[in-house]
């Protein structure tokens, strides 16, 4: 079994799928590759709340989102800077509940919220992170 804390043993983004051991994963790592051509990097975090392996996406040198595994789901950072708050105010009344009270739990620092959103499912919280990401990607 995969040991995501081991830093001596990189695992590729098919290992890290099988541990996370659900179908939402691919299906979101596969439609930010697609729709943005994303450079992905697999890199080890030293952060004491997210030791381990994690999948960074980025695009023009811009961070779009990293992926925290997890047994049978994923965490998502999306981080709402200065640049997208302005966008992210304006969308949030038409996202879910449960977007919306992680935005308001989420507390501000430097001019930004690291949004951290536990993927299940495909449902209103993926597709919500999805427009974040794709806010992200727009803002210049």
């Amino acid at each position: 079994m995969l040991d995501l804390k081991d830093i001596n043993y990189q695992p590729n983004i098919q290992e890290i799928s099988e541990y996370i051991n659900n179908p939402i994963f691919s299906q979101f790592y596969n439609f930010i590759n697609n729709e943005y051509n994303a450079l992905c990097k697999v890199e080890y975090s030293k952060d004491v709340w997210a030791r381990g392996w994690n999948i960074k996406l980025r695009k023009a040198g811009k961070s779009l989102c990293v992926i925290y595994p997890k047994e049978g789901y994923f965490t998502v950072l999306v981080v709402i800077g200065k640049k997208e708050k302005e966008k992210v105010n304006d969308l949030l009344a038409q996202l879910s509940d449960e977007m919306q009270k992680i935005f308001h739990n989420t507390k501000e620092g430097n001019g930004q919220r690291w949004l951290m959103i536990d993927l299940f499912d495909s449902g209103c919280l993926c597709q919500d992170t999805l427009k974040l990401i794709q806010i992200r990607r727009e803002s210049k």
